[in-house]
């Protein structure tokens, strides 16, 4: 540490002890080892008086919603996939009621699809979009691509196709970024690349940047814009969310001290360099400048939160048009529950995005 930084750090230490407006001084306060590791005192975090009345009363409901999260732990993946498909079912019910669409099931490139229309309203015919839904790479394709995918065909009035794409534990790395760009490629025969755009939330969400690095890289031209929700181009548990969140949130654990953490994705990047830029894009300068308009979606108290500021400082940096959307008190994916306003706002955001980048 250099003798400024000292300095600096003690200016603020008098400050904080002479401030009309300072804690009090007996509260806990953090330790720090000679590893730079902060040992960090138990404390208690209320909802951000930042938020909506909304996301305030939906924390009080943690207790309950953490008790049902306990119940989807299944080792068979098509009992966890069903599971989860059932719990999710209100929320599905809700999002479809709250934003009527069509819905057709098929195929693009021998993909399976879902390919959702706004059901009271025209929607764009010379543009599109591809929805990667989340899941961690092994589950939620059932309810995840309707919840992801709804709001936006009929906010943004837009066709959304959703991809089935393959997953762990039946499938591995580079499977899925493998039908992303084969859906996108066919899809290239109807429309105008640039009027083309892909999105998606957690897995979906890195997916979608795995795309975007993958799809030049393999000689198809990029699409017209992206949207990396819930996640970043660089791997999940990276950084300081990841922790934070690990002990905020708990909707995910917190990774060990070593940076080791528990393999949700049932396998799917067994034996792939996590630092590969088909994985882990924003570690490379000259792939991340490739890419297309960007927008990121986090939340102050997401694990993704790291991955996804690192993300949009690495897109800016290789002059990348990107654009960051942080909600405060948010968590992991917090569009997927429609009634925060937050959530709301962002779809009107999303929207927006790719009315203006799509040409």
């Amino acid at each position: 540490m250099t003798k400024s930084t000292l300095h600096y750090f003690a200016a603020a230490l008098v400050c904080a002890s002479t401030s009309a407006y300072s804690v009090d001084n007996t509260a806990a306060r953090p330790s720090f080892t000679p590893e730079g590791i902060v040992e960090v005192p138990a404390f208690s975090l209320p909802p951000s008086t930042l938020s909506s009345a909304e996301a305030q009363a939906a924390m009080k409901r943690r207790a309950e919603m953490s008790a049902e999260q306990t119940r989807l732990i299944e080792p068979d993946v098509k009992k966890a996939r069903m599971a989860l498909a059932k719990w999710l079912q209100p929320q599905v019910d809700d999002m479809l009621a709250a934003y009527p669409v069509s819905v057709d099931e098929t195929e693009v490139a021998g993909v399976p699809v879902r390919v959702f229309t706004p059901k009271h309203g025209k929607f764009k015919p010379d543009r599109v979009l591809i929805n990667l839904h989340g899941g961690a790479f092994q589950t939620c394709w059932e309810s995840c691509s309707q919840i992801e995918s709804a709001p936006i065909a009929v906010v943004g009035g837009y066709k959304v196709v959703s991809i089935n794409y393959r997953m762990a534990p039946e499938a591995k790395h580079p499977a899925g970024v493998e039908d992303v760009a084969a859906v996108f490629s066919a899809l290239t025969e109807d429309y105008a690349p640039s009027a083309i755009g892909i999105y998606g939330c957690s897995a979906g969400g890195a997916l979608t940047a795995q795309a975007a690095a993958w799809v030049p890289a393999h000689g198809l031209p990029s699409p017209g814009a992206v949207g990396i929700f819930g996640a970043g181009g660089v791997r999940f548990g990276g950084g300081d969310s990841a922790y934070i969140s690990g002990y905020v949130s708990g909707a995910f654990p917190a990774p060990a001290l070593d940076g080791s953490q528990i393999d949700m994705t049932r396998g799917y990047f067994d034996g792939v360099d996590m630092t590969d830029p088909s994985v882990s894009p924003a570690l490379y300068p000259e792939v991340v400048a490739t890419f297309p308009p960007s927008l990121l979606i986090t939340g102050t108290r997401a694990m993704d939160l790291s991955p996804a500021v690192y993300t949009n400082t690495q897109l800016l940096k290789a002059g990348v048009d990107s654009t960051l959307l942080v909600g405060e008190g948010m968590d992991h994916c917090f569009i997927y529950q429609n009634r925060l306003p937050e959530a709301r706002e962002a779809y009107d955001i999303i929207a927006d995005f790719f009315n203006k980048k799509l040409r």
